[in-house]
């Protein structure tokens, strides 16, 4: 036993023990390296497997804050703040989503987004302070994470969330962590020992984007933002995301670029009215009344006009 209450609790992390495969790594070539280091990636999406119960039921929480205004607020320290962030920001011009829909913070501002804040992982307190900024309330959902489980920051901000009756999630890559504890939905990925010991921004940190990936993707595609495997409500923001909204209007429709580009024209650059006009012969605002009608599924509205 250490005198250290810390370095007691480190020990006992699955992330933070040494992983008996990579122990002379410093000795090996470069390709053997880089072999063991693809050797250890390719088990993240097993270690995910498991969580996959947990993980839908946190989809569909999520999309029921959704459903009634609320928003999804991501929040973390380090890379896992990092991650959030990552999956915020893309949330946007894929689903075409506002700003405040899918939020993201990370301890120690924006400065943490480039650089490390000392101690910034350990302020309970600004945890609370930074909910509080984007007025976090009940009617919201936050998703802790957090690979040791541990981290002070997200265990203050889930506390509170569970103060406040916000429902929480938990995103972690060990086991009976603390922010799985306090959280309404733990979603482990025990990945194991990293290659470099406590280097979690690799297999931690790729599990982690799998999971947020998981959760907005789903939560999107059960909000009606996707049409078959298609990104529907993708915002044609610069020319590439145009080209692809070109492609998207064509690949729904099995139409040629001159029809879908006169449609997409029509509706305004929205690849989803364009689609709708294109499958049901209606006009732009035809198309977009029978969306509303059918709470933005294509699908439904198609089927609705008998088409």
């Amino acid at each position: 036993m250490n005198s250290n209450p810390l370095l007691n609790e480190l020990n006992n992390i699955l992330s933070e023990t040494r992983n008996p495969s990579t122990l002379n790594i410093d000795l090996l070539s470069t390709e053997a390296i880089l072999q063991k280091i693809n050797e250890e990636d390719q088990n993240v999406a097993l270690a995910i497997k498991p969580a996959l119960g947990n993980i839908s039921i946190a989809v569909e929480k999520i999309v029921h804050t959704l459903k009634n205004n609320g928003r999804l607020i991501y929040i973390g320290a380090g890379t896992s703040g990092r991650l959030g962030i990552l999956d915020a920001v893309e949330c946007i011009p894929t689903f075409s989503i506002g700003k405040n829909v899918v939020i993201a913070i990370i301890a120690g501002g924006d400065k943490a987004v480039k650089e490390a804040v000392e101690g910034a992982e350990d302020n309970q307190q600004a945890a609370i302070e930074d909910l509080n900024a984007v007025n976090f309330n009940a009617n919201d959902i936050l998703v802790g994470i957090a690979a040791s489980g541990r981290t002070p920051y997200v265990v203050a901000a889930l506390e509170y969330a569970q103060q406040l009756g916000a429902v929480s999630i938990a995103v972690s890559c060990n086991p009976n962590s603390t922010i799985g504890k306090v959280a309404n939905v733990d979603i482990c990925a025990a990945v194991g020992p990293e290659v470099l010991t406590g280097s979690t921004r690799m297999k931690s940190g790729s599990a982690q984007k799998l999971i947020l990936n998981m959760l907005s993707t789903v939560s999107m595609i059960k909000m009606g933002k996707t049409y078959q495997n298609l990104m529907v409500d993708v915002n044609a923001s610069n020319e590439k995301l145009y080209a692809r909204a070109l492609l998207i209007v064509m690949q729904a429709t099995d139409c040629d670029e001159h029809t879908a580009t006169a449609a997409l024209q029509a509706a305004g650059n929205e690849a989803k009215i364009a689609i709708m006009m294109v499958l049901t012969g209606t006009n732009a605002e035809e198309a977009n009344s029978l969306l509303k009608q059918n709470d933005g599924f294509l699908r439904q509205a198609v089927a609705s006009n008998g088409a």
